[in-house]
């Protein structure tokens, strides 16, 4: 069975079809990079699997469960870190164990000890565990970035979903964040999907690729089945067209 599946998905904002019969499935533990251009419908795309939006139509499954609203055991990574800069990144940390401790809890640190152990480790992860004490708001945007991911691993999800999540860094901070959120999935068995623009970095760090445009899947397959020919038709098929109709 499936860890994700998306079935039929179509996501309606008045007169605008964001998603149209959007149908994949992804295997337990995979990393898959959405790919696609601003407005493809990457982002409503997460924010149902999130459970934050429902679908017009169809159905998303973790396992043989559907999600019909937000759930404990999906975290996100955002593009903007929504990291509380006046606190350290141990505490920052914390918070992904909101649903069990609670807000007041978990910003006054009074987590159980397993929370703490499971900060600590996910600190260790992304490579911040000597930073555990620094306040979050004089770290750099990829140290940021890396503890909304150890957040993210607090929670304990089945499912991992990244929503841009380097598309604010430079190159090297890109990749470097890539690596760590990559690692830590790998060693988890975490099945990930996250939204990507730039393609060199969904190439270096994903195991499949589902690509989206004007709301539909027009690609889907491996690293080793993603051709030029499929990036082109991904991003610049339609920009193509009209340029060769106006010559």
């Amino acid at each position: 069975m499936p860890a994700v599946s998306v079935e039929n998905l179509t996501k309606v904002y008045g007169d605008t079809v964001a998603l149209d019969d959007v149908s994949f499935e992804v295997d337990e533990g995979d990393f898959v990079a959405v790919l696609g251009p601003s407005g493809a419908g990457k982002s409503t795309l997460l924010r149902i699997l999130n459970g934050l939006a429902d679908p017009t139509e169809g159905s998303v499954y973790i396992g043989d469960e559907e999600i019909t609203g937000a759930r404990s055991d999906i975290a996100m990574v955002f593009q903007q870190h929504h990291v509380i800069e006046s606190m350290s990144a141990y505490r920052n940390a914390l918070t992904g164990g909101l649903s069990r401790a609670g807000l007041l809890e978990s910003l006054l640190a009074w987590n159980d000890e397993s929370d703490k152990e499971a900060a600590l480790e996910a600190l260790d992860t992304v490579g911040l565990l000597e930073e555990a004490e620094q306040r979050t708001g004089s770290m750099s945007g990829g140290q940021q970035q890396r503890v909304g991911i150890a957040r993210a691993l607090v929670q304990q999800p089945s499912l991992l979903i990244a929503d841009e999540p380097v598309a604010s860094l430079d190159p090297k901070a890109a990749a470097e964040v890539m690596g760590y959120m990559r690692d830590a999935a790998k060693d988890r068995g975490l099945t990930t999907i996250a939204s990507l623009h730039q393609v060199n970095i969904a190439r270096e760090f994903g195991d499949y690729f589902v690509g989206i445009r004007d709301g539909e899947v027009v690609f889907e397959g491996s690293k080793e089945e993603l051709t030029m020919e499929d990036v082109d038709r991904i991003y610049y098929e339609e920009d193509s067209e009209t340029k060769r109709i106006e010559t």
